[in-house]
């Protein structure tokens, strides 16, 4: 089986190359993201191995058919980049549901921790051997009030590390955990009481934007937003603004609005054309890291061995479990 793997990385291809090895699969490594224009690398493939910043829409999707392409392997859960209705009787659309749960979770915790106890900071300033603690004061976690949006894997991961720090948690879903021992509220009660909120749902119709220029108000003044799920869950415009009016008291970001053509690039000695994303970096109490809270050794194997098993059942036309259409 010859596939046409796009957007790949440096440490996409040890892990690829060994298990689809041992298949006799074939993978054609590009650097380019897959769109319309990119399409046509796919020549001579069976299949194409996608991530979240491919576009695989309608017009690429005739595309890929066109080229004989059969199947399309998501290697990540999300797949609101893809048009799945589009897809349907067209081509098969596989997803890695889960690679690790724990890497995101745990990397939530890392950028809050980092945020409100001001390690950053600390780092930059004992690098130049200043050991002032001025502007260092940071807060309890302990006593706090979490919000968790989205309890699957990652977010009842999450909330167990929160008890861990003696935390009040509290979360919302459209479809409650049952028997979970999860105090659910509605979104609107979320945003009012929390102290921190953290958002680890999928990109839908309902969940784009559920922080915009409308629900900012509701927050608690002094809020603390984590987003290591999907960018456009927050409107970066809004976030901005409820940054400068001190409605939102910090945000850590670890996906953005528009990261398409900014995250996994190195554009250091690079004016930014994004205005809104250079001027939220630009602020004292935002962190930004670069869609890294998957990259663990573990995620990076589980991504390849399910993609791989992904693959392989289609090509012995089994069903995989992991279909998406």
């Amino acid at each position: 089986m010859k596939i046409a793997f796009f957007d790949t990385k440096n440490y996409d291809v040890a892990g690829f190359e060994e298990y689809g090895g041992k298949h006799g699969m074939k993978f054609k490594f590009y650097e380019t993201k897959l769109n319309a224009d990119t399409a046509d690398l796919a020549k001579g493939c069976e299949a194409v191995c996608v991530f979240v910043n491919d576009t695989v829409d309608a017009a690429v999707i005739d595309r890929l058919c066109e080229l004989g392409v059969r199947i399309i392997a998501l290697r990540c859960a999300g797949y609101n980049n893809v048009d799945i209705a589009y897809a349907k009787d067209r081509i098969t659309v596989v997803r890695v549901p889960a690679y690790s749960p724990y890497a995101v979770a745990e990397h939530a915790m890392a950028l809050l921790l980092t945020s409100i106890r001001r390690i950053h900071k600390a780092y930059i300033r004992t690098r130049d051997f200043n050991f002032s603690l001025n502007g260092l004061t940071g807060f309890d976690l302990h006593g706090k009030t979490v919000g968790v949006v989205g309890t699957g894997k990652i977010g009842r991961i999450f909330i167990d590390i929160c008890r861990g720090f003696g935390m009040k948690i509290i979360a919302y879903d459209k479809f409650p955990a049952k028997d979970s021992g999860i105090d659910y509220v509605e979104l609107d009660e979320l945003f009012n009481r929390s102290d921190i909120i953290s958002f680890h749902c999928p990109l839908t119709e309902d969940t784009y934007h559920l922080i915009s220029h409308e629900t900012v108000g509701q927050l608690k003044k002094g809020v603390v937003l984590l987003n290591t799920s999907r960018g456009a869950l927050i409107d970066a415009e809004a976030l901005l603004e409820g940054i400068k009016s001190r409605q939102i008291g910090a945000a850590c970001l670890d996906v953005y609005e528009e990261e398409g053509d900014v995250f996994f690039n190195d554009f250091s000695g690079h004016i930014i054309a994004d205005d809104v994303l250079a001027r939220l970096i630009s602020m004292p109490n935002v962190i930004v890291t670069s869609h890294q809270a998957f990259l663990t050794e573990e995620a990076l194997n589980n991504i390849a061995e399910t993609t791989v098993a992904n693959l392989l059942a289609f090509s012995n036309g089994e069903k995989s479990g992991n279909e998406l259409n």
